[in-house]
């Protein structure tokens, strides 16, 4: 992607005013889109980016640049203006690479981009027929396909030299039931670190009826209860509380700024017993993975709490210089225009030891949150707010009538501590998280589990 001699002259351009450790990422990416509506191609676009991001640090002390012109004179001259926003005296150094490939977790045995367009049309306008199928009800069906090739290069004054290649794969099908002027949607997005063979290892099509029978379900359900209540949140996407919740208030961006409610409480009981929460970057195939970190560290496993008490952070680089902790493989950047920062990668709940059957059994009134949809959250309360797209209640210990409109209202720190009982069935759903550091794809997964206490908004008093 670039020459040795061209990283070298440029990290040893970006130290000639003291700094301490410069970093190049090097980035070379393809994607296409294409977006179905009513069965119709409405848009499909292909492109490409190549550009270079340049980071300097000095003490706690950073600035970044990045340029698509990546000329062996022009890095250099990027490189050392950028090193005049850092204030020191030039230090003797020595660049010696380690260099690094990075093995592909999982083999790609099919390129995206050695699929003809036709076939991808194809196989989505084949999902569009089982979604606008299902039901009369169903008015509208809106399709979109991506597909990336990312490759990286990752050098640094140190000495690290890591070469690393992305290939992800998604499909979000969007469904929308409408009768007597309402108007319900369902939405699934599965999406993986595969190539074209991800397709062969899912059935899309099912994937679009789920998507039209949620909506068509819930176009003729009653208005949810409100009051505070058990819920049974699914297994999968229903991870996203977790993730927005908590999981924000466990990456170092937050915590080394004090400004994470989780911030200085290592070691102590923050949640339930029966939880164990995890990030893990290096899983193959998933959407969040990759094998190495966008600093050139190899991905792995995270424990973060564990059996309730909080065991560790998501960390890069800079933020652990401010926390004295070392980088957990954590950092992450959507593009060669972001500095990294400390991202989630894969983050769920692992499994407990209670069946699904068991938390219905065990709650004879409540709610069963079946599908999770968007939220907000403060990072610095922890305070939420999520929608369920698609929800049941229970009534003796059994899912019965569909309900609509509840939302989700609570506290991290306090939700954490009201998961009494986690089922054994582990799931994942794919989802986009936006931060500092732009938007990247990330994992969100757990059982199935249960809330003993949570409010619920609603339209029908309890």
């Amino acid at each position: 992607m670039l020459k040795q001699n061209v990283v070298m002259e440029t990290l040893d351009a970006a130290l000639s005013n003291g700094a301490d450790f410069s970093e190049i990422f090097v980035e070379k990416r393809s994607n296409q889109t294409i977006g179905l509506v009513g069965g119709l191609v409405e848009n499909t676009v292909s492109g490409q980016d190549y550009g270079v991001g340049i980071r300097i640090i000095r003490g706690l002390e950073s600035v970044y640049a990045y340029t698509n012109d990546t000329s062996t004179e022009h890095l250099k001259n990027v490189a050392k203006k950028a090193a005049l926003a850092l204030e020191g005296k030039e230090k003797e150094r020595v660049l010696d690479f380690r260099r690094r490939v990075g093995i592909p977790l999982m083999e790609i045995l099919k390129y995206p981009g050695d699929v003809g367009k036709k076939e991808k049309v194809r196989m989505l306008k084949g999902a569009h027929e089982s979604a606008y199928g299902f039901s009369d009800e169903i008015t509208q069906v809106r399709i979109n396909y991506l597909d990336i090739v990312q490759n990286v290069l990752i050098a640094n004054s140190e000495g690290l030299w890591v070469e690393d290649e992305r290939v992800r794969t998604r499909t979000s099908i969007q469904s929308v039931a409408e009768s007597g002027g309402e108007m319900q949607t369902g939405h699934f997005a599965p999406g993986a670190s595969m190539g074209f063979e991800f397709y062969d290892t899912i059935d899309l099509d099912k994937y679009a009826r789920d998507a039209s029978e949620m909506a068509a379900k819930m176009l003729h359900a009653d208005f949810a209860p409100s009051g505070k209540m058990p819920v049974v949140i699914e297994n999968g996407f229903g991870g996203v509380i977790f993730h927005e919740a908590c999981g924000h208030g466990l990456e170092a961006t937050s915590v080394a700024k004090g400004t994470s409610v989780f911030a200085e409480k290592l070691g102590e009981k923050i949640a339930s017993g029966v939880l164990t929460a995890i990030d893990d970057g290096s899983m193959p195939g998933q959407w969040g993975s990759a094998g190495f970190d966008d600093e050139g560290l190899k991905t792995r496993r995270n424990v973060l709490i564990e059996k309730g008490i909080l065991k560790g952070y998501m960390v890069d680089r800079l933020n652990g210089k401010k926390m004295g902790m070392a980088p957990t493989g954590s950092g992450r950047r959507q593009s060669y225009k972001h500095a990294p920062t400390s991202r989630m990668t894969n983050t769920y709940i692992a499994p407990g030891k209670s069946s699904f059957d068991d938390l219905l059994s065990n709650t004879p009134r409540g709610l069963y949150a079946k599908k999770m949809g968007g939220g907000s959250v403060d990072p610095a309360t922890g305070e939420f707010n999520f929608a369920v797209m698609e929800g049941y209640l229970i009534e003796n210990g059994k899912i019965r009538k569909p309900v609509r409109g509840a939302t989700l209202i609570g506290n991290g720190l306090s939700i954490l501590t009201k998961i009494d009982m986690v089922a054994d069935n582990l799931s994942f759903g794919q989802g986009m998280c936006g931060s500092v550091s732009g938007s990247i794809p990330v994992n969100v997964g757990q059982p199935a589990l249960r809330v003993e206490s949570i409010t619920v908004g609603g339209r029908k008093e309890r």
